[in-house]
């Protein structure tokens, strides 16, 4: 059972007395209480594990009250979730996957073309990371004030929070403002932090929680690994981010997700996006669903409704009530497995061919391309009903992505086991029943390749493919790319999304972004 679920439903009045929602011009002054956070702490202790749960929450949920709740401002609220907003922006604008509903906003994300700083999956990110800082900032100051339980580990895991919205902000738009517990509640607009600032700020951050936090808090919730592992990736992309490479800092944080944090391949790759998935012993961090208590057309819904569509599709094989016609995977990613009919690549048995083109000569119509699988409502063990609803939680950190991770780390120079390294990799490849691959043919080609088969509609294949320097430009071409059916190239200035119009509007200080 998801215990954590009922922790962020319990938690939900508390918090709803105390956080409002945040929008950008809000962020340099307190959000309005009924009732000051000392106060409510002092007198219930035990309602910081419901703020702490809510804080969790808004990673996966749209709001605090349902499916047509939200945090952030936007006429359609399921459109406004962190997780709907990541697999827009990470993989629809990369080349694995195309979403076809012609939205405005999502069709420039999908075609990488004609970005501009009024996009409102821009603004809902950007707005959603500054709508998490300076509520976990808030949370952390009242505890200052008062005693709780376990108040060392809570409030690291509130930092961690913190630091994983800072990340994209780092990732995507590459600077903002620093709000933390130095300059909270001041009323003078923030000056602007550069990409370095940004990310020196969320290091320091993590480096000193990381001691503090368990190998395991339950799940669901920050340990040592999950800072690990969000620090691994930091320094993974330390080179675009600062201009420093940082690759054997990568390996030493990476290296002890592995060896410390007793995590195992799950014994079938499926087995991590199935409505049970909870039992998985690969998973590191999830971002929690629930089908009944924790309802959300921003969470893996959106993953798995978007991807089925009754023309073609049948809805009841993957435990849906729902299909919504609207993504697509590219020749681009299944192209990386060779002929889908004859590999014995599990993973390549995961895109819906019947009915459907292997070209995508036209994005917006829903039978060009083949719909992924890979995510579904249905159990991986025993009986499961449909529902409308994903149960399915995501796989925000899993051990797969270590190990490729670890031997990305040793092909670029961070040291480490050249031949560890490619027993991590095989590892992933056998447990997909693909072919174990030679010490010759382990590359950093091949472990972008291998990352697209892996990980594609995991949120991370914008940021993959900028690190290896295929992102902008024309050296590498995918379906759509630059609003081209065999691709064109696009500006550097895409390696970073534009600072939203109401963001530079609300705080003067801030700069736009070159070439928008």
């Amino acid at each position: 059972m998801k215990n954590f679920n009922k922790k962020i439903i319990l938690g939900i009045s508390a918090a709803l007395l105390l956080l409002s929602a945040s929008c950008t011009s809000d962020l340099d002054t307190k959000p309005k209480v009924e009732l000051s956070l000392e106060n409510l702490l002092a007198k219930d202790p035990n309602a910081v594990e419901g703020l702490l749960s809510k804080m969790y929450g808004t990673f996966a949920l749209s709001g605090p009250n349902g499916p047509g709740s939200q945090d952030i401002s936007g006429p359609d609220p399921g459109e406004t979730a962190f997780l709907r907003g990541i697999i827009n922006l990470q993989d629809f604008t990369a080349d694995g996957m195309k979403n076809r509903w012609g939205d405005d906003g999502l069709d420039q994300l999908t075609t990488t073309s004609d970005w501009n700083p009024r996009n409102k999956f821009f603004r809902y990110l950007y707005d959603r990371v500054y709508y998490i800082v300076p509520q976990t900032t808030n949370i952390i100051l009242a505890l200052e004030n008062v005693d709780v339980n376990n108040e060392e580990q809570i409030v690291s895991e509130l930092r961690f929070i913190r630091s994983l919205a800072y990340y994209y902000m780092i990732d995507c738009f590459g600077k903002g403002v620093l709000v933390n517990e130095s300059n909270y509640g001041t009323t003078v607009p923030l000056p602007e932090s550069s990409r370095t600032e940004l990310f020196n700020y969320v290091e320091s951050e993590l480096l000193a929680i990381e001691p503090s936090l368990p190998l395991n808090t339950g799940y669901g919730r920050a340990n040592k690994s999950v800072v690990r592992m969000l620090l691994a990736k930091l320094y993974l992309n330390a080179e675009v981010y600062t201009g420093t490479p940082r690759y054997d800092d990568a390996l030493q944080y990476i290296s002890l997700v592995i060896d410390e944090g007793g995590y195992n391949l799950a014994e079938n790759f499926v087995m991590n996006f199935s409505g049970d998935n909870n039992t998985s012993p690969e998973i590191i961090f999830p971002l929690i669903a629930d089908a009944v208590v924790s309802q959300s057309y921003g969470n893996t819904t959106y993953i798995v409704n978007g991807s089925l569509g009754t023309e073609t599709m049948p809805l009841g094989q993957f435990g849906a009530t729902e299909g919504w016609s609207g993504h697509r995977a590219t020749k681009a990613w299944y192209s990386l497995y060779g002929d889908l009919e004859t590999s014995t690549d599990d993973r390549a048995a995961l895109f819906w061919t019947e009915g459907h083109s292997y070209e995508m000569e036209n994005y917006k119509q829903w039978t060009d391309g083949y719909p992924s699988i890979k995510f579904r409502n249905t159990n991986f063990t025993g009986t499961s009903n449909a529902t409308s609803f994903s149960p399915t939680d995501f796989p925000f950190f899993r051990l797969a992505d270590a190990y490729l991770i670890y031997a990305e780390c040793v092909l670029r120079g961070g040291g480490g086991s050249e031949s560890q390294a490619l027993t991590y990799v095989n590892a992933v490849r056998q447990r997909a029943n693909a072919s174990a691959i030679s010490a010759a043919e382990l590359n950093l080609n091949f472990i972008l390749d291998e990352r697209g088969r892996e990980l594609n509609l995991e949120g991370q294949r914008r940021t993959d493919l900028i690190r290896f320097g295929k992102f902008t430009g024309g050296t590498y071409l995918w379906p759509w790319k630059g609003n081209s059916l065999n691709g064109s190239a696009i500006p550097s200035t895409y390696n970073v999304f534009p600072i939203p119009t109401s963001a530079l509007e609300a705080n003067l200080n801030l700069t736009q972004n070159p070439g928008y």
